[in-house]
């Protein structure tokens, strides 16, 4: 083998489209453009997805879950990787020297993973529960801050005219009723009510 006498592998490597070239290459005249329409036109292209102004797929399709921004701002260092680091005190910065995390990572997180068998040292690091009892247990220590339990919120205390015991309710006493509306009317008027004559015509 030469390198006069590289090619590529058949088949790997396709010929360019040459448009307008003549009837013969089928690709003649219109250039596989076909006749008239937007897309035969010079910068007639619209745009990535568009299909004429019905909802394109990639908003007919529903959407689920997100992805952070920040999700490479903070590292996950498992505890196999502290003890593979030569250094005994350990921060952000011999983490990157030692390519454990990103060289982008604004902080780090120790979790349980793997196994600790020698004594290091934590500074501005970040670490879970059982990472801390973990490098503890193997004569270490970090300045990361214990994690203290939320207070329980206690209830609002009630009003005062809430705590007072509801005023009992006066009874009225039902109205005494007057006599038909012909008596209501007479007093209206100022004279006597007449007296009310048998039914059934004259007696």
């Amino acid at each position: 083998m030469e390198l006069n006498t590289l090619k590529p592998a058949p088949g790997s490597k396709h010929a360019r489209k040459r448009v307008a070239r003549g009837i013969g290459s089928g690709l003649g005249k219109t250039g596989g453009r076909g006749h008239k329409g937007q897309r035969a036109r010079s910068g007639g292209f619209h745009k990535v997805g568009f299909e004429g102004g019905q909802m394109p797929l990639q908003r007919r399709l529903p959407k689920r879950g997100f992805k952070s921004l920040t999700r490479e701002d903070r590292a996950e260092v498992l505890l196999s990787d502290l003890d593979r680091i030569k250094a005994d005190e350990i921060d952000l910065a011999v983490l990157k020297e030692a390519r454990v995390v990103p060289a982008a990572a604004l902080s780090a997180k120790v979790i349980v993973s793997g196994k600790l068998t020698r004594k290091v040292t934590l500074t501005g690091i970040a670490v879970s529960k059982g990472a801390r009892a973990a490098i503890e247990a193997a004569g270490g220590s970090t300045d990361a801050p214990v994690p203290q339990p939320k207070p329980k919120r206690e209830p609002k205390p009630l009003p005062p005219q809430a705590l007072a015991e509801p005023k009992a309710k006066e009874k009225k006493e039902p109205k005494e009723q007057s006599g038909g509306p012909k008596e209501a009317k007479a007093k209206r008027e100022g004279a006597k009510p007449a007296p009310e004559g048998k039914k059934g015509g004259k007696g």
